[in-house]
């Protein structure tokens, strides 16, 4: 290792060392350093500039609590990155579980005045239709009863991990099927 190797090894260190014991100024240092970098990894998770900037938000929040937990202040910059890319992926997950159509405004949207909306129902209709009685059943605990996966898993003798399994593919399933409407 050079000597320049080592000074900006030995800087990298003192810098998280005082940010980690709650030095905003050093702590600042990090997050121009490698704000960029988070921002990119970010952004290539989730193909959307304003998400992104919500995940690496979140990253530099938790970054900010967790910095005492780094056990090697050289890895810094890869634990930052990781940081936001996890991040990231949760915000994707978060936009992916909005919601279909809330059954409950089923009936209301049969019988309102816009003929959008009635193809929008008969859309569901037509699509729960083509599901087996045990999909239906399943899709009817989570969001009629809204019983969680635990509760379902219990009702029919399945692991909570395999009902949400079932779950995201049904509904995976009924959101193409309703795209292609």
């Amino acid at each position: 290792m050079t000597e320049v190797a080592i000074r900006d090894a030995a800087a990298i260190e003192s810098v998280v060392a005082r940010a980690a014991a709650g030095d905003e100024a050093a702590f600042a240092r990090l997050v121009t350093e490698h704000h960029p970098s988070m921002a990119r990894v970010a952004y290539a998770i989730t193909g959307d500039a304003e998400s992104a900037a919500d995940a690496v938000q979140i990253a530099w929040a938790t970054a900010w609590r967790r910095l005492r937990s780094l056990r090697d202040a050289g890895t810094v910059r890869a634990w930052l990155v990781a940081i936001a890319a996890n991040e990231a992926r949760q915000v994707v997950r978060r936009q992916r579980r909005r919601t279909i159509v809330d059954l409950s405004k089923v009936a209301e949207l049969a019988h309102g005045s816009d003929p959008g909306d009635r193809i929008l129902v008969a859309d569901l209709a037509r699509a729960l239709r083509s599901l087996d009685p045990d999909e239906r059943s399943l899709l009817a605990l989570r969001f009629a009863a809204g019983l969680d996966s635990t509760q379902i898993a219990e009702q029919l003798g399945l692991s909570a991990s395999g009902v949400r399994s079932r779950l995201s593919r049904l509904i995976e399933r009924l959101r193409l099927d309703l795209d292609h409407a």
